[in-house]
């Protein structure tokens, strides 16, 4: 693989809540972006929160943890059309709830060498929508490194 700061990363987040705000969840895929290969997977249970936040919740904790494996660039692939636009600038964050947890994920964007945001439809952020949910589910964290 080379380099640590050559590793190249893709990040499936997703958040939901139940009710808005309600029992809220994310959920995170981390990828070797050269082979799709799954590295980790974990869905953090949140407790009440908005879809939104939940969004936000899991895109700082995916960039979190692709800064701890070392990435030097990471695509971050996610449902959500609202975080994905306001994390390239084309929506203004108007959510006072939101501009907070906005600017972090900045700040840990900033962190590597390149970070990019992609929207894909919901069907194809299965396996980061199927995290959120057994966290909410379970009404706690999980990883599915050490859990089946």
């Amino acid at each position: 693989m080379g380099d640590k700061g050559d590793l190249r990363l893709r990040v499936e987040v997703d958040g939901g809540s139940r009710g808005n705000p309600g029992l809220a969840g994310a959920g995170v895929v981390i990828r070797d972006a050269s082979d799709s290969q799954v590295l980790q997977e974990f869905g953090v249970y949140l407790g009440k929160a908005t879809n939104n936040v939940a969004e936000y919740r899991g895109l700082l904790a995916g960039l979190e943890r692709a800064a701890e494996l070392g990435a030097g660039e990471v695509e971050v692939v996610s449902d959500s059309e609202l975080l994905v636009r306001q994390m390239n600038g084309e929506y203004r964050v108007r959510n006072s709830g939101l501009a907070p947890l906005h600017a972090q994920a900045l700040r840990l964007a900033g962190r590597f060498g390149k970070c990019s945001f992609r929207h894909v439809r919901r069907e194809h952020n299965a396996a980061a929508d199927r995290l959120a949910n057994r966290a909410m589910n379970l009404k706690r964290d999980v990883d599915e490194a050490t859990e089946s």
